[in-house]
C-alpha cells in the first residue's frame, strides 16, 4: 500500500479529503477549528475533524529539523486559564512553554516552542540543546532591574502574545494539557512561514511531511505526550 508506514495508514477516507484538508488548514491564515473543519469537509463527526488535525499538526514537525543559529531569546510563559490568588511561578494549573526565538536584526527569525514540566535549569537548558545548534549562555536577570521582561527580550514575548492570542481567537482557548505540545507544533509551522507569498508551497510541506511521520493511533492521539 502506498500509504502504509505515513500518517495515512488505515485511513478509511479518499486522499482527496485528506488532501482538501490539508488545504482548507494551510490556506487560512490562523488555521481551522475542529468543527470549521467538520464542516468544510462534511464529515459525519466532530471526533473524526479533531483526529484528523491532532494528526495534521503531529506532520507539521519535520524530522530532523535545522537547530536555532545565531543570537537566540530564550524564556518561559505560562499558557492556560487565570488562577485567582497565584501569580508568576506560584501558578500550578497552567502549563509552562519555554520559547525560542532567533534575533533577525530588529525582527523575529524562527521560533521553537515547547511544553516543560518546570523552570529549573535542567528543564531549560535540556531544551536549549536540543533546539540551538551551538550556544553561549548568557543569563539575564530581569527582577530588580530597570527594564521590563518584554524590554529585555521583545521578540520572545511577542511570539508568547500571539500564541496566547492564537489559541484563544482560533481554539477559544480549548486545549487541553497533554494535547499542547501539538498546538504549539501547528503554531510553529505558521509563524516560521508567516512571510511566504504562496500558500501551495506550505501544502506541499505538509504533505511532503505527512509522508515522514509514520502514523498517528488514535490511543497516543486522545493521550498525548506525557511529560
Amino acid at each position: 500500500s502506498l500509504t502504509a508506514g505515513t500518517m495515512f495508514q488505515d485511513t478509511h477516507k479518499p486522499l482527496r479529503t485528506w488532501f482538501l484538508a490539508m488545504w482548507f488548514i494551510t490556506s487560512q491564515k490562523n488555521g481551522m477549528s475542529a468543527l470549521g473543519l467538520q464542516r468544510a469537509l462534511g464529515l459525519g463527526s466532530y471526533e473524526t475533524a479533531w483526529t484528523w488535525l491532532h494528526k495534521l499538526r503531529r506532520a507539521m514537525v519535520r524530522p530532523g529539523r535545522d537547530r536555532l543559529t545565531g543570537e537566540i531569546e530564550v524564556d518561559e510563559t505560562y499558557v492556560g486559564g487565570p488562577e485567582e490568588g497565584k501569580r508568576g511561578r506560584e501558578i500550578e494549573k497552567k502549563s509552562i512553554v519555554v520559547v525560542a526565538a532567533e534575533k533577525n536584526g530588529r525582527a523575529i527569525g524562527r521560533i521553537r516552542l515547547k511544553r516543560v514540566k518546570d523552570v529549573s535549569a535542567e528543564s531549560l537548558l535540556d531544551f536549549i540543546r536540543e533546539t540551538v545548534a551551538g550556544y553561549k549562555h548568557r543569563v539575564t536577570v530581569i527582577s530588580g532591574g530597570d527594564e521590563q521582561a518584554h524590554e529585555v527580550m521583545p521578540r520572545v514575548h511577542n511570539v508568547a502574545s500571539l500564541l496566547k492570542r492564537w489559541l484563544l481567537g482560533t481554539l477559544q482557548g480549548g486545549v487541553q494539557h497533554q494535547h499542547l505540545d501539538y498546538y504549539l507544533d501547528e503554531f510553529t509551522f505558521r509563524f516560521n512561514r508567516r512571510r511566504s507569498n504562496t500558500r501551495g508551497l506550505l501544502f506541499y510541506r505538509l504533505a511532503q511531511q505527512a509522508v515522514a511521520v509514520g502514523p498517528a493511533p488514535y490511543r497516543s492521539i486522545i493521550y498525548g505526550k506525557a511529560l
